[in-house]
């Protein structure tokens, strides 16, 4: 055979093993969650979500799912991540921030990856980027906390800004983090199967808000949990919580009131960014007239 047709011979080969492979990594960030529905009830995302836009995300760390976000492109931020709870056995890592190189090249791997320096201009169109940030006088905010998550590869996995939205300080370090001590607590307490968590974004109602005119800023946090096993003798001041709860948080303290009040007697640093329980039904019913969309969290209502 000629040099020039083992050349041809070699490149053809080479393109076909390409394709061939680049089919087996698609699906991280694909159309459905079919490779991660272990961290629903029930292996059923949230039903009534129809928007064009949103991506499936199975959040994938060191060869392993660790939890699902349903990723909306045109905001470069999630809707919600979806995750069962496990009581962090370590300290929360430093923080190495990655990226989702599938939203940015179609056939890259499936595994989540640091920031390189320049980061790709395909990133930076595709998704949030630590820049979008800098001065913007939000935190990062986990949807998926680091310390909701067991092992130290679990909670280092949080720290994609796929699991992100703009959250200020004070809603960040405050009763949001009050909120998310008080589900670690039902579930280490009560809970004696898996905790189910779907914690999400509420974008303003009126008109979009933005940091670096290229991420959507939340108006409310909300969180929903749904622990379909737990203990037969429940105190009567716990039963309401049980099997399912949930809570939207403020993350701007100028919105009205009519979702969540403000509460005049807490300190001045926090208020405007209170924390309203309610049951989960409450909280549907808030999302389907906010988002317009028939939503339901857990499948069977987690009964």
């Amino acid at each position: 055979m000629s040099q020039r047709k083992m050349l041809q011979f070699s490149t053809g080969a080479l393109l076909l093993l390409l394709h061939w492979f680049g089919g087996l990594v698609l699906g991280e960030v694909d159309k459905d969650f079919s490779s991660c529905l272990d961290f629903f009830h029930d292996r059923t995302p949230p039903q009534g979500i129809y928007e064009a836009g949103y991506q499936p995300i199975c959040q994938r760390h060191k060869n392993q799912y660790h939890f699902a976000s349903l990723y909306n492109r045109q905001h470069r931020a999630p809707l919600y991540s979806a995750y069962t709870l496990g009581p962090a056995d370590g300290k929360r890592p430093d923080s190495t921030w990655m990226y989702e190189p599938q939203l940015a090249f179609s056939r890259a791997s499936s595994e989540m990856s640091p920031f390189n320096i320049p980061v790709d201009q395909n990133v930076i169109e595709t998704q949030a980027v630590l820049e979008d940030y800098r001065n913007s006088n939000f935190t990062k905010g986990h949807l998926n906390p680091s310390m909701h998550q067991k092992t130290i590869e679990d909670r280092k996995a949080t720290f994609t800004l796929t699991n992100i939205v703009p959250q200020r300080a004070d809603s960040n370090s405050g009763p949001w983090n009050g909120l998310e001590r008080e589900v670690l607590r039902k579930f280490k307490a009560f809970c004696v199967g898996p905790m189910y968590v779907i914690t999400g974004a509420m974008p303003y109602k009126s008109e979009a808000r933005w940091i670096n005119s290229r991420v959507s800023v939340p108006e409310y946090m909300w969180s929903a949990y749904c622990c379909p096993s737990y203990k037969s003798d429940l105190p009567g001041s716990v039963q309401p919580f049980f099997p399912t709860y949930a809570a939207v948080g403020r993350n701007d303290r100028d919105s009205g009131e009519e979702i969540v009040p403000v509460n005049i007697k807490v300190r001045k640093s926090v208020r405007g960014y209170d924390v309203r329980r309610m049951t989960l039904e409450t909280l549907e019913g808030i999302l389907r007239q906010r988002l317009s969309m028939p939503i339901s969290l857990f499948a069977g209502q987690c009964q």
